[in-house]
């Protein structure tokens, strides 16, 4: 049985493949005198495969109503494009439709903008731009962990529910199977979380922190990632309430050793993801950030400044801002 292969591997051979088996759903397709050019994507690749249907195919008139969104499988040939801005297609052996689509699908070839995206959110995996975002934090999640792994750290998947506060700031998603219509009540009237489902109150993680330092003291060097809750209604994109946060815990080691560490991280991870999606980086720079690429070479190529308690607060004190309490040494 011939297994499919990617669009993102299609593009990026070095050889013709003949037979071939890619799938994917239709971005676009055109009609020619003697052929039909279809677009295809997989969420593989920021870039397109063109297939090249010819009329001779046995289901050419289904072919020729296909439009944005519907599914297909195509059996050929991959060989080197006569077209321009691309390096390779496929001449379609057999187009078989898994699933159609029609006018009323949302996504077309024009560029369309986040807030409509909202509106869509069932299809917004299959624009362009959420693709990138999906690859590329896919990519980044790969090195996280490598990064870890290479230096000898070891994983450790901390609870999602928990009884404590972490960090002992901020608000806690309460965790409960309370019924909130009938709650049990304490003699002065408040809610009994002692007849809750854990005997307790419990709420959802805000770090993985308290059980990565009692790892780090048997295993060295230890590091969490995962889901982490903050109930503070912030409504902002820099203190979201559900998001993915990196704890690296090590024994043995200072400040300076910590502060090494962020740095090669934050590199490392820069470095990666320039190499492994360019493609993706070169959209968020065209759409999103124009100085987005300066901007991160900026950061690999110099080292981080690190500044003393002291300058700290001498710059505070030089600072034109007027706090609420006086910036004072010890405080």
């Amino acid at each position: 049985m011939l297994s499919p292969t990617s669009v993102k591997n299609a593009l990026n051979q070095t050889a013709p493949i003949a037979p071939i088996l890619v799938q994917g759903w239709v971005r676009t397709r055109r009609d020619s005198k003697d052929f039909s050019f279809i677009e295809l994507n997989d969420g593989s690749s920021l870039r397109n495969l063109q297939i090249i249907a010819r009329n001779g195919l046995s289901n050419y008139a289904a072919v020729q109503r296909l439009i944005t969104g519907a599914s297909i499988i195509v059996r050929g040939a991959l060989v080197a494009s006569q077209g321009k801005g691309q390096n390779w297609e496929v001449v379609a052996d057999e187009v078989t439709v898994i699933g159609p689509s029609d006018d009323s699908y949302p996504l077309q070839k024009k560029g369309h903008t986040p807030e409509f995206l909202r509106e869509i959110a069932h299809l917004r995996p299959r624009s362009n731009l959420f693709g990138c975002v999906f690859r590329v934090r896919s990519r980044l999640a790969f090195a996280i962990h490598q990064f870890f792994q290479e230096r000898g750290f070891y994983y450790i998947h901390t609870p999602i529910i928990t009884g404590s506060d972490c960090e002992g700031a901020g608000e806690l998603f309460r965790v409960t199977a309370i019924n909130a219509d009938n709650p049990p009540r304490k003699p002065d009237g408040g809610i009994d979380y002692a007849r809750d489902f854990f005997g307790r109150s419990t709420y959802l993680t805000v770090s993985g922190q308290l059980e990565a330092e009692a790892f780090a003291s048997a295993l060295s060097k230890v590091y969490t990632f995962g889901p982490t809750f903050r109930a503070e209604n912030s409504n902002t994109s820099r203190h979201a309430n559900e998001f993915w946060m990196v704890e690296p815990e090590m024994a043995f080691t200072d400040l300076n050793g910590n502060m090494d560490l962020a740095e090669e991280i934050v590199k490392y991870l820069i470095r990666d993801v320039r190499e492994k999606c360019p493609e993706e980086l070169g959209l968020f720079a065209k759409f999103v950030d124009k100085e987005l690429l300066d901007r991160l070479d900026f950061v690999v190529e110099r080292p981080f400044q690190r500044t003393t308690y002291t300058e700290a607060i001498e710059l505070l004190k030089k600072s034109e801002e007027k706090f609420e309490f006086p910036v004072e040494y010890g405080l």
